[in-house]
């Protein structure tokens, strides 16, 4: 990847400078002011190529230090080769990132180029992110709310117990019996589990499906493809490794059960439209067409997360929106998993009442991580307020062990997503574009409430 030399700018800049000398009255006005926004325009992308060559590198570096940091790089190999052999220690990993942070925000970026301000933007909250995670592995540390504003540019809303226990109650209402609820809804779900012999018809069917759906609205490219693989002994459900050249990996955690939900589930988040169809789209509009090689790699603990973990919820809904997800299911993967689809209402009530106990999740992480329960409290709270099954519970608190304040990228972020895609309440269309336009721009969390 070519970055423009500053002598170049000079001979640029000139030039610039002598078209605006030529005019006179009004137009010599007019043509100075394009002249001066054109040389700024010029200026900031000297700049971010700089600083995005600089940050790939810093990425790199931290990942020496921190195996789950790196979720994917496909940039030239030379970069990671380097910071492999002779990484620079931490100290000095955050010195060069305070001093382009210190770079960007000397030179603002020109307001006429929307999408080179995005750039500049972004760049400055990576870089911000990175120097808080290397903070984090040199010591510091940070409470669950700190951690996730530095990490991810947002903070989840905090709820209180007796919220939860509102939404218990009605669930206590719809699955009435004998025991604790946890127990009456694991049972109630266990008559929806994916027979692991037909898994992967199952899964292969969701994911067609879903391309299917996507591909109506968005446009891919023709050599787009993934495999599917199904992995054991992980703290995570599902996971999409994105290898560059528009292809995904994505692995399948089959150590616990997979129930009949899950299915479109994965499928559209690790697939359509979810994290393939947005790391593609990334290698395609942004470092195959503008040769912007800082997303070429992708730190995990960043505010990037939230934009993708949040944008993969969110496509379920782009993806099958209103009643067709249920109809599709019950009139498609019910078979396939040989389930009974006339149980298929009474699930996905449950289901939809139980989705909104996603946030215990969050709480469970925060106080766990704040230090006011332990791992064993941690697991007790999931098991009464997200209704998670014991086995599942303590899987879940390894991630959050692993992970830390990553959880509050699918919920908080499926939110702020949905806040972008759905102000003003458009058309499917217009709903379609807005997504891809996300999928496809450095986008900020905290940009995602903003006025357009």
């Amino acid at each position: 990847m070519t970055i423009p030399s500053r002598s170049g700018l000079s001979v640029f800049l000139a030039a610039v400078v002598l078209v605006g000398n030529t005019g006179c009255g009004n137009h010599a006005t007019a043509d100075k002011e394009e002249a001066g926004d054109a040389m700024a325009v010029a200026s900031t992308r000297i700049l971010t190529d700089r600083v995005a060559e600089s940050y790939v590198e810093l990425v790199l570096a931290v990942g020496h230090y921190d195996p789950d940091y790196v979720d994917y790089y496909y940039g030239p190999p030379e970069y990671r080769e380097e910071m492999t052999a002779d990484p620079p220690a931490l100290e000095i990993i955050e010195r060069k990132a305070k001093g382009l942070v210190s770079d960007l925000e000397r030179e603002p970026p020109a307001r006429s180029d929307e999408l080179l301000a995005l750039r500049h933007r972004y760049l400055h909250k990576q870089l911000q992110s990175l120097i808080a995670r290397v903070e984090m592995l040199k010591g510091k540390k940070l409470d669950f709310d700190t951690e996730s504003r530095a990490l991810y540019d947002a903070t989840a809303p905090v709820n209180t117990e007796a919220h939860f226990q509102t939404i218990v109650k009605q669930l206590e209402e719809l699955l009435p019996g004998a025991g604790p609820l946890e127990d009456r809804y694991v049972r109630f779900r266990s008559a929806f589990v994916i027979p692991p012999a037909r898994l992967d018809t199952v899964f292969k069917r969701a994911i067609a499906e879903c391309r299917r759906r996507t591909v109506e609205h968005i446009e891919l490219p023709e050599d787009e493809s993934f495999d599917v693989e199904y992995v054991t002994n992980k703290s995570w459900s599902a996971y999409n490794w994105y290898q560059g050249n528009y292809r995904s990996l994505i692995q399948v955690n089959t150590d616990l059960p997979i129930y009949i939900d899950r299915a479109v589930d994965l499928a559209c988040h690790e697939g359509y439209p979810g994290h393939h169809v947005y790391n593609l789209l990334l290698e395609k509009n942004l470092v195959r067409d503008r040769d912007w090689m800082e997303f070429s790699v992708y730190p995990l603990f960043s505010p990037q997360s939230l934009i993708s973990e949040g944008s993969a919820n969110y496509g379920i809904e782009m993806a099958f929106p209103g009643n067709e997800r249920v109809e599709f299911e019950r009139s498609e993967l019910f078979g396939l998993a040989g389930l009974d689809p006339e149980m298929a209402d009474k699930y996905y009530r449950v289901q939809e009442l139980a989705g909104e106990l996603s946030y215990a999740g969050n709480e469970a992480a925060r106080r766990y991580l704040n230090g006011t329960i332990t791992a064993s409290q941690a697991a007790d709270w999931l098991n009464r307020f997200a209704l998670m099954a014991p086995d599942r519970a303590k899987q879940r608190v390894r991630f959050i062990d692993q992970y830390r304040s990553y959880v509050i990228n699918y919920n908080r972020g499926k939110d702020l997503v949905k806040t972008f895609i759905e102000r003003g309440n458009p058309s499917t269309t217009e709903r379609w574009n807005r997504f891809a336009t996300l999928l496809s721009t450095p986008r900020l969390p905290s940009e995602l409430t903003s006025p357009e």
